[in-house]
């Protein structure tokens, strides 16, 4: 199962990724908080697409960074489709690492019958994949 994480910066993205992936399991960080391609993600074809969220002031008492709401609403704009087709989303702000981690597992351990690779939904990389309406 190959799962693609993303989410805004200091959402926890690398942490989960780095987490996942110490218990075997095939996790890539895709940042597309970064990206102007909506669906970066996909490129990676992810059988789980999980997007991590946090709040500005969680993240400023996670990171000192430099910028302010104009970016994270950039950057929840250019994650835009990922949200909206992500199998799991996980606002971060109130859970440790452990937390969003087992989140995760949980959810794998239920649904992991059921989940279909997101290339398979658009047959094309171009072609917006048919999402959950969120």
């Amino acid at each position: 199962m190959l799962i693609v994480v993303c989410g805004c910066c200091v959402a926890g993205n690398t942490t989960l990724v780095t987490a996942l992936r110490e218990l075997g399991l095939d996790a890539h960080n895709v940042a597309q908080e970064h990206s102007g391609v909506p669906k970066l993600w996909l490129k990676r074809c992810p059988d789980l697409l999980v997007y991590l969220d946090a709040s500005l002031p969680v993240i400023k008492t996670r990171r000192d960074v430099p910028w302010g709401e104009e970016r994270l609403t950039a950057q929840h704009e250019r994650l835009r489709d990922a949200r909206r087709c992500a199998d799991l989303y996980i606002q971060t702000d109130p859970l440790t690492r452990e937390q969003v981690v087992a989140t995760v597992l949980d959810y794998i351990g239920k649904n992991k019958d059921s989940l279909t690779n997101h290339c398979s939904k658009a047959p094309y990389i171009e072609e917006i994949p048919k999402c959950h309406d969120k």
